[in-house]
């Protein structure tokens, strides 16, 4: 049984930083490949980063150079570092999982196998 639990969220003021996580289970988390995605209601989920099972990563442009992906494998965990939030990243954050070594296209949903219900992230 495969589960994602993102926490890590919260209400920030524009310009501060938060680290999302992503704890996984019920899988051989070192042989998936990883995703953050992000939706706001009313939208379509928007891909922010991914992470191969290689630690290959690869960043949206619309958040590169503030946002990285990261994972530590012994904790079966994903991490989201966010800096120099703004008031238009606010969203419901999720992450995915896709039993494979790596997917293509990356920011793809249908790429994903398995989602987590999210953490909420308000900048003001």
């Amino acid at each position: 049984h495969v589960q994602l639990v993102e926490s890590g969220g919260g209400s920030v003021q524009a310009g501060e930083s938060l680290r999302l996580s992503c704890v996984v289970s019920g899988y051989c988390y070192s042989t998936y490949c990883m995703g953050w995605f992000r939706q706001v209601p009313g939208n379509e989920r928007e891909p922010l980063a991914s992470i191969d099972s290689d630690g290959r990563t690869s960043v949206a442009d619309s958040v590169k150079g503030r946002f990285t992906i990261s994972q530590d494998g012994a904790k079966n965990t994903l991490y989201l570092h966010m800096n120099n939030l703004k008031p238009e990243d606010t969203a419901m954050y999720h992450c995915a999982a896709a039993p494979r070594s790596t997917v293509s296209p990356w920011s793809y949903v249908v790429s994903y196998d398995y989602w987590g219900k999210g953490t909420q992230v308000t900048v003001s």
